[in-house]
């Protein structure tokens, strides 16, 4: 007569019965990755509008006359470069050099506060010349608020990130943060730098 014998690995904790680690990925992660989703479906969300604004406007400010392009340039350069010290940080992390990481990570912090001055040099330009959320001299008043509200979202973004990273920095000071909270971070800030390329591309270049 055949026995039959119980499934091996049949712990909670393998690799996805339920257990506090599914498909071996942390909680903290996993609520990270949860929160990521939901977040790109709100500014896809908004980015889908603004397309559907502007596509059914019969004009649309010319970008060039409203944006300093090379000024914008720069911001987005200094935003990608952030993102290059936030990867840093976390294979610093990774190999155990949590001082390493620390510098990269005030970097990175220092990136994204360069980031919100330039846009706030930006937003003040704008509101000089007249942009509101209700009008602008340009002669689409759907185009400010759109800009505004996007702009002013992501940049909501960046200070959170940059308030995080500063947090960060200092726990890794006093050896209260792992290379798991780096990479906790450093997904956060990546997924910043991301929707803002998405947003160059729609008020900057097309």
């Amino acid at each position: 007569m055949t026995t039959l014998h119980a499934p091996e690995h049949s712990s909670p904790d393998a690799s996805w019965e339920g257990g506090v680690s599914p498909f071996g990925v942390s909680w903290q992660k996993l609520m990270m990755w949860f929160f990521l989703v939901t977040d790109a479906l709100l500014f896809a969300g908004f980015l889908a509008s603004y397309g559907f604004v502007r596509l059914a406007s019969p004009a649309w400010p010319d970008r060039s006359h409203v944006f300093s392009l090379p000024f914008i340039g720069f911001m987005t350069f200094v935003l990608i470069t952030s993102s290059a010290t936030m990867a840093s940080a976390v294979g610093a992390a990774q190999r155990g050099n949590l001082a390493l990481a620390r510098k990269f990570v005030w970097l990175t912090a220092l990136g994204g506060l360069v980031f919100l001055g330039c846009q706030a040099r930006e937003w003040t330009g704008l509101i000089r010349e007249g942009a509101r959320l209700t009008s602008n001299p340009w002669g689409v008043s759907g185009f400010s608020a759109f800009f505004f509200m996007i702009t002013g979202f992501h940049g909501t973004h960046v200070l959170i990130g940059v308030t995080i990273l500063s947090i960060l920095a200092a726990r890794l000071g006093r050896g209260r943060s792992s290379a798991a909270g780096v990479e906790l971070v450093g997904l956060y800030w990546h997924f910043v730098d991301l929707v803002w390329v998405f947003i160059f591309t729609c008020f900057y270049l097309i």
